[in-house]
């Protein structure tokens, strides 16, 4: 793990090891640690990892355009095909 990511420590009260274990889980996920040790299960070609950002930066791109769209009124909506069917 990193060095810049602090340490997590629980302390168990009144033997409630379930307690303590749940917030364990939650302060090792928000800080990060999970999530590093899940991406470093298994390797990931930097090709890889560069193609899912720009995948992402373009699927976000889209929803704010969309967004910004809807809050001009540029956005129509489509009519039903059922009746351009008659």
């Amino acid at each position: 793990m990193s060095k810049s990511k602090a340490r997590v420590s629980v302390e168990v009260r009144k033997g409630d090891i379930n307690r303590a274990l749940k917030i364990f889980k939650r302060r090792g996920f928000d800080s990060g640690h999970i999530q590093e040790l899940k991406d470093r299960k298994e390797y990931t070609k930097p090709t890889t990892s560069k193609r899912r950002e720009k995948q992402k930066a373009i699927y976000i791109q889209k929803l704010k355009t969309i967004e910004d769209k809807d809050e001009r009124g540029d956005l129509k909506e489509t009519p039903d095909k059922k009746s351009k069917r008659k």
